[in-house]
């Protein structure tokens, strides 16, 4: 009995004249994630991805990694047979045999593409469903509120069949690269890696910058941002991460500035520099993680203090979630555990006791006046590294 995978996609039905343009997108990203582990064969038809793997013993890993694709809603392993009634049955029986037994409640669910195949859906559903109660002794016959599912699809060229409760969600969304690409600013922390996740979901391609203070921060902090990054690269397929040396503006801001504007005027130099650099690698917006109220940086006052060095969009995807909820999220793309490593980064050097939580615009550019702006980005931006991260 041969397996197979299909691959079931959701926005992409709805764009019309665009939508091969799309298709075509999304089964690049397969090819991409998967042709490493194994060859496979990828046809597509009917708004279902076929995917044949040659070596059955990875369907599993296959399967995973599909799941991490934007675009795909759901990943089912699913028995190939042909497409003749006694085959269903058959295939029917064999491939749900684990999940069917005495005192299971089933029932099966028949969908007929090809119109040609002279029964009808319902009929499908009746005649395999009969079968396997007749062939299984004590299985309970239930339409409403079944224990198992065994989806039967009549397609094309073959007849698939599986159980409904296999099938594997995948991450929704659109395909990386029918979107443009923007600069996630990514510290070490909890939020910026969930903020990268969510924008990749709707397509955009992701770089990443990262600030690091050397000696303030360690070798350890710069190691657990590059990890970060390869878990956002498990959903993007790679990470190009910029690291910019941020010791000397720091410093310059602690020994010129007074303290309850530290952290905003760290801010506004991190903005700046990340926006030469999209600007530089043609992005079209930044990212960043903040959460409206979570620390003093960013209350409305702040964030209007920070977005007004930048002409370029800033995407905030976080903007109205509480702490908890992006924690869920972390947890579910599996950034968390990373991003608790006690390895500090640049946003918890030099933090001031009371920070300003209702600054404003004027005072906040009066206190950087002291500073030679261009300068210290200029000497930033030539010591940046490049790092192309890929997945872990």
């Amino acid at each position: 009995m041969k397996e197979i995978i299909l691959v079931k996609y959701g926005e992409i039905i709805l764009k019309g004249c665009n939508r091969p343009r799309f298709e075509k997108i999304l089964l690049k990203n397969i090819h991409d994630a998967i042709h490493r582990l194994c060859k496979v064969n990828i046809s597509i038809t009917q708004a279902t991805i076929y995917i044949d793997v040659e070596d059955q013993e990875k369907l599993d890993l296959v399967c995973d990694r599909l799941t991490r694709i934007f675009g795909i809603v759901s990943v089912t392993r699913a028995a190939e047979c042909e497409k003749e009634l006694s085959e269903i049955q058959k295939t029917a029986l064999e491939y749900c045999c684990n999940e069917l037994s005495e005192g299971v409640s089933f029932k099966v669910e028949g969908k007929r593409s090809d119109k040609a195949f002279p029964l009808t859906s319902q009929e499908v559903s009746m005649e395999v469903g009969g079968f396997l109660h007749d062939s299984i002794p004590g299985l309970i016959v239930d339409v409403h509120t079944p224990q198992v599912t065994v989806k039967v699809e009549v397609r094309d060229y073959k007849a698939y069949v599986y159980c409904k409760e296999k099938k594997l969600a995948g991450q929704g969304g659109m395909p990386i690269g029918t979107g443009l690409k923007a600069t996630l600013l990514l510290s070490g922390g909890i939020d910026s890696p969930v903020a990268g996740h969510m924008i990749a979901k709707r397509g955009i391609e992701i770089d990443a910058v990262n600030f690091f203070s050397y000696p303030y921060t360690s070798e350890r902090a710069k190691e657990k941002v590059i990890e970060l990054a390869s878990i956002v690269a498990r959903y993007t397929s790679r990470v190009n991460l910029y690291i910019v040396p941020f010791t000397e503006i720091q410093l310059q801001i602690r020994d010129k500035c007074p303290e309850e504007h530290l952290t905003l005027i760290m801010r506004r130099f991190m903005m700046r520099i990340a926006e030469r650099l999209a600007l530089r690698h043609k992005s079209s917006a930044l990212i960043t993680g903040e959460s409206v109220g979570q620390v003093a940086s960013q209350t409305l006052g702040a964030l209007d203090v920070t977005n007004s060095v930048v002409d370029m969009p800033v995407l905030r995807p976080l903007i109205g979630m509480d702490k908890e909820e992006i924690i869920v999220r972390s947890r579910q793309i599996g950034t968390f555990e990373t991003s608790i490593l006690p390895y500090e980064d640049c946003c918890t050097v030099f933090t001031p006791k009371h920070p300003s939580t209702n600054p404003k615009r004027k005072s906040v550019e009066k206190t950087e006046s002291v500073l030679d702006v261009e300068k210290l980005i200029d000497n930033a931006l030539a010591g940046v590294e490049m790092i192309t991260v890929y997945p872990e």
